[in-house]
């Protein structure tokens, strides 16, 4: 963001340059050159909008995460049985990982490639994760659910697996298993 609380169109093109860079090829494997260079932004000017790689990267993480936190709050607000919400989560990760160019969970691919716990963006993935964990939660309890918590981490986990199944595997077979699997969760809960 700008002084002024605009956002600057050349911050808008590094950082969408390096979203689509970093999910498609990795992020440890594009440089900060490579961002300039295709973003068509000069050094200083990266470097009045991010301290350095690590900080873009936190960016990009962070807003990928409110993407999804406002697709999901859009979904809750329009949805208010919790049981339909739920399926209608699943039901659109299992969209997701059969899209054209899906490469996995950005959150998971990202802390492959920064293990270190303390990292910056390996707290970005922790922050979403925590917050994806609780929306589960909050709507598992509002479900009825006996262990609100435990069906939530049973989510996260069908979740985490469709990803990577739908990656590495049949992306069709990932959806069906992860929204059956979640039908099958609520049936028990």
């Amino acid at each position: 963001m700008t002084a002024s609380g605009r956002r600057s169109p050349a911050r808008e093109r590094l950082l969408s340059t390096a979203s689509r860079l970093f999910y498609t090829e990795g992020i440890r494997a594009v440089g900060v050159d490579r961002v300039m260079a295709e973003a068509e932004i000069a050094r200083g000017t990266f470097y009045r909008h991010f301290e350095g790689k690590d900080d873009l990267v936190r960016a990009y993480l962070e807003t990928t995460d409110q993407d999804i936190r406002d697709r999901i709050g859009a979904a809750r607000e329009e949805i208010a049985d919790p049981s339909v919400f739920l399926q209608a989560v699943a039901a659109g990760i299992g969209e997701e990982l059969c899209g054209a160019g899906f490469r996995g969970c950005p959150f998971i691919n990202a802390a492959a490639e920064y293990p270190e716990r303390d990292s910056a963006i390996h707290q970005a993935v922790l922050t979403h994760r925590a917050w994806f964990h609780q929306v589960l939660k909050d709507a598992f309890e509002q479900d009825g659910a006996a262990d609100a918590a435990r069906s939530a981490d049973a989510m996260v986990a069908m979740r985490d697996g469709a990803m990577i199944a739908g990656y590495l595997g049949d992306p069709r077979q990932a959806n069906s298993t992860l929204v059956h699997g979640v039908a099958a969760l609520l049936a028990a809960s």
